[in-house]
């Protein structure tokens, strides 16, 4: 069922380090790897959930014991998906921290204090929230009051602030 729809699937991790490997060499700069590695992960998320949408209409409209099956296998899918996905961003949290450090340093790449804050858990923002400055703090207060306002951010933003 996979082949005929071309899917291949790509870790964070994978693009990450062939992008670097492309800044490192010369080819392309450190922000534009991190807008083009952005927009990839943006992507490969909507086209998941199409064909997560695609697959839910088509075991929809077989007979109940199909439908029931497909749907079981669906759930599963998602599961295993999502565990991959929780692994993968856990392994490679420490090292966007580190990264994300660095940038701030140097003063290089894109003006937001945290990379990929979007796809980030609570608590994968809790631990980075140390090392951000009151002007990174408030900064990045700001944007989740305006996007997601998840309550265990902006109190620790708070708290860190005093």
């Amino acid at each position: 069922m996979i082949t005929p729809l071309n899917i291949v699937m790509l870790t964070r991790d994978r693009i990450e380090e062939t992008l670097d490997d492309a800044v490192s060499r010369g080819r392309m700069t450190s922000a534009d790897a991190q807008k083009l590695a952005s927009e990839l992960l943006s992507r490969g998320r909507k086209q998941t959930n199409e064909v997560l949408r695609d697959l839910d209409k088509l075991l929809g409209s077989g007979p109940t014991d199909v439908r029931k099956r497909g749907a079981e296998a669906a759930s599963r899918a998602r599961k295993q998906v999502g565990a991959a996905t929780a692994r993968a961003r856990s392994a490679a949290d420490p090292v966007l921290a580190q990264a994300d450090r660095a940038r701030r340093t140097v003063g290089v790449g894109p003006s937001f204090p945290i990379t990929g804050f979007d796809d980030l858990s609570v608590s994968q923002i809790q631990k980075r929230l140390g090392t951000l400055k009151p002007t990174e703090l408030r900064k990045v207060r700001d944007y989740e009051r305006r996007h997601a306002n998840r309550k265990g951010v902006l109190s620790s933003i708070e708290q860190k602030l005093g």
